[in-house]
């Protein structure tokens, strides 16, 4: 238990910090809206924009990549240490990790356009920090991560499984009489009828 707990705490903590850099990636490759101000405060310059929607999809894209990286890191990781501690660990760690790529992406340019809302004359534009609308993506990481883990581990113990049945068939099929190999010489194992050997003659 004591080592489970450890190993789930290290791999917590590792996935977690993993969420800082996908955050930024995140601020480097999706859209931000565009609001136009008016009156000290900031309104959606284009009703129809689909940046918003983008920002979100980015998001579950970016995070998911890392989710299933995580899984497969994890499932190769799995045969030195236990599972528990690793499945604890990507989590919560997942779960931490997109809370903090959500939080640095969302940091990233919100003070300078906080400044440009206060200060700025009406009808004069400004690009709004990244921030999540559909917060259920946020799981996406931890849920992604899972589902690979035990889809590898799946097909792990479902082949384990096929090649132990196709052995015992193998052991199951042979049978006496067959020809076996004993010092490099074959030898028919085949039982002598009672009262004769094995070429048939009359003892």
């Amino acid at each position: 238990m004591a080592g489970q707990l450890r190993i789930g705490v290290v791999a917590t903590f590792v996935v977690a910090v993993l969420g800082v850099p996908v955050g930024l990636l995140w601020t480097a490759v999706a859209p931000r809206t565009t609001y136009v101000i008016a009156g000290g405060q900031a309104f959606l310059g284009d009703p129809e924009s689909q940046t918003l929607i983008a920002a979100d999809g980015w998001f579950a894209v970016l995070t998911a990549a890392a989710g299933l990286l995580c899984g497969v890191v994890a499932y190769l990781l799995a045969g030195r240490l236990r599972d528990m501690g690793l499945l604890a660990g990507l989590a919560a760690g997942g779960t931490c990790a997109g809370l903090a790529a959500w939080w640095v992406g969302h940091l990233i340019g919100l003070s300078a356009f906080q400044h440009e809302v206060r200060t700025g004359h009406d009808g004069v534009t400004a690009k709004a920090a990244l921030d999540l609308h559909a917060v259920g993506v946020v799981i996406a990481w931890p849920l992604i991560a899972l589902v690979v883990y035990g889809l590898l581990e799946a097909l792990d113990v479902a082949g384990r499984e096929s090649r132990r049945r196709a052995a015992a068939g193998d052991l199951r099929g042979r049978r006496a009489g067959e020809p076996d190999q004993v010092g490099g010489g074959q030898f028919d194992l085949q039982a002598a009828p009672p009262g004769r050997d094995v070429d048939g003659r009359e003892d």
